[in-house]
């Protein structure tokens, strides 16, 4: 009786005019920016978190939940019809779907990838509905050894699931732990790392972190690297499968959604790497694997499946247990803060419209998606040819704009030059600024419950191991960074994101 009252509730809360709109606001921005290549969703997102300050929390949710998973959509149509990635995740829908697109089944291949992605989409929401109360529930339970485990946890995850090398990957999250403590003593008051600069007495704002790092740096990588975008001259065809590339990718979408649905819930890369994961799985069960990357249809089907479901199921251990999955749901957390709301379990029993609304308007976005996103694809290829001289300094000024709206402090635009430069520098030595990110959002946190359970101990460290769930919470860390020394594992890892 409880599920249906609350799903009347997400229905009463998303069909809202206004949330509703934001929504649609949402899904569009988020397929733009999945169609042309080099602006991503965690730039958007972060360029779009001063926004939310005149939205309130759902509306802010609902919008930048959209841009997410919209992103997904948007990003195999270039990768389909240009060859190129929006996003990373469509990567793999290069292989065949580009090939699909050059034998004329451009419209199948587009086609196949909203169907999937919208079967995924919905399956990804039911697995919220059905685990989000239920883990909510059992981190009512937690005590602060708990929650500081599961951090620890979260972090050596996104360590391991990283992209490029564990140790940089390790070095990342160590920097960002590092940055998170620059501030006030959350007990004491006293200011650290501050260099006696007033402004930094609150700590380094997240805008200005997020923004530098994902923003500013992408603007300079595309400036430098100005990428040829030849759309594809044959005519797309019909957007509707025919009843045998159906029958053909049922089995397929059914795999990846599960794939997906489970590796998105994992910390770090768990979602970029699942169409990776599910792309391998459809090549070693077919019968003639030799298809592949010459237009085989599961190759398309499989992977976009899973991306989708993958950045659903992601929102499950942020709206349940406070925890970002990946540097995307860390803007989430940004994005909450800024409107006062606590990451956690307690959102579902403080605010179940801001919960439920959010779950429901994923099953109307992805309704949106499907019917916005196929008869649009002509409008999309168009902005393809967009120059990418007129798209930076627009976004460049809106970014600066942004950040000093949030605290009308211009020492937050001059960190967001730094953190871009840094950023890039990053970027050229091949380190991953998503861990970074992501310990920069927990390192706080993590501080926090760490002293709470040495008050609780009167300081003995023990209170980790004599605790079962914080123990086996540690013992899961230490099996993750022990499983990654070895030289098998290691290989594979690297296959699944450059092979």
């Amino acid at each position: 009786m409880d599920f249906f009252a609350n799903l009347a509730l997400g229905f009463g809360v998303a069909l809202s005019p206004v949330n509703l709109g934001l929504c649609l606001i949402g899904v569009l921005v988020g397929t733009l920016i999945g169609v042309l290549p080099g602006i991503g969703p965690i730039a958007t997102i972060a360029m779009l978190l001063p926004l939310t300050l005149n939205l309130d929390a759902t509306g802010a949710l609902i919008m930048l939940a959209g841009i997410y998973y919209g992103a997904q959509y948007g990003g195999s149509t270039t990768a389909i019809l240009v060859n190129m990635p929006g996003e990373t995740s469509s990567v793999v829908t290069t292989l065949d779907g580009h090939q699909m697109a050059r034998q004329g089944r451009a419209g199948t291949a587009l086609g196949i990838a909203a169907l999937g992605s919208f079967f995924a989409g919905c399956v990804a929401t039911a697995v919220i509905v059905l685990l989000g109360p239920i883990l909510s529930q059992a981190a009512l339970s937690f005590g602060p050894p708990e929650y500081c485990a599961l951090m620890v946890v979260g972090l050596v995850a996104a360590t391991v699931l990283a992209s490029g090398s564990v140790f940089k990957a390790l070095a990342m999250t160590f920097v960002g732990l590092l940055l998170g403590t620059v501030g006030s003593d959350i007990e004491t008051g006293a200011p650290r790392l501050t260099f006696d600069i007033p402004q930094l007495a609150e700590g380094i704002q997240f805008t200005s972190l997020a923004i530098g790092l994902f923003g500013i740096a992408e603007i300079i990588r595309n400036i430098e690297n100005p990428e040829a975008r030849g759309v594809l001259g044959t005519k797309i065809g019909g957007l509707l499968p025919t009843l045998a590339d159906i029958k053909q990718s049922i089995k397929p979408v059914l795999r990846g959604t599960v794939l997906g649905s489970i590796l998105g819930i994992l910390p770090g890369n768990g979602a970029v790497l699942s169409p990776y994961a599910s792309y391998t799985l459809e090549k070693k069960l077919a019968k003639d694997p030799s298809r592949f990357g010459r237009g085989a249809i599961e190759g398309v089907a499989g992977p976009e499946s899973a991306n989708n479901a993958g950045a659903q199921t992601s929102f499950i251990p942020l709206l349940t247990l406070g925890i970002p999955p990946n540097a995307v749901m860390a803007m989430m957390v940004g994005a909450m803060t800024i409107q006062g709301v606590i990451p956690g379990p307690q959102v579902m029993t403080k605010s179940p419209e801001l919960f439920w609304g959010m779950i429901v308007s994923m099953l109307i976005g992805n309704a949106m998606l499907v019917i916005i996103n196929l008869p649009l694809i002509g409008l999309w290829v168009k902005l393809l040819s967009v120059p990418y001289r007129l798209l930076f300094p627009a976004i460049l000024l809106f970014c600066c704009i942004g950040v000093y709206s949030v605290n009308n402090s211009y020492v937050d635009v001059l960190l967001v030059a730094v953190f871009g430069l840094v950023g890039y520098v990053l970027a050229k030595l091949d380190f991953e600024p998503a861990p970074l990110l992501l310990a920069f959002v927990l390192g706080p946190l993590l501080e926090e419950k760490l002293r709470q359970s040495f008050l609780i101990s009167r300081g003995d460290p023990m209170i980790f191991v004599t605790r079962p769930i914080s123990l086996v919470l540690l013992l899961i860390a230490a099996a993750l960074l022990l499983i990654m020394i070895l030289p098998s594992v290691r290989s594979t890892r690297e296959e699944a994101f450059h092979g």
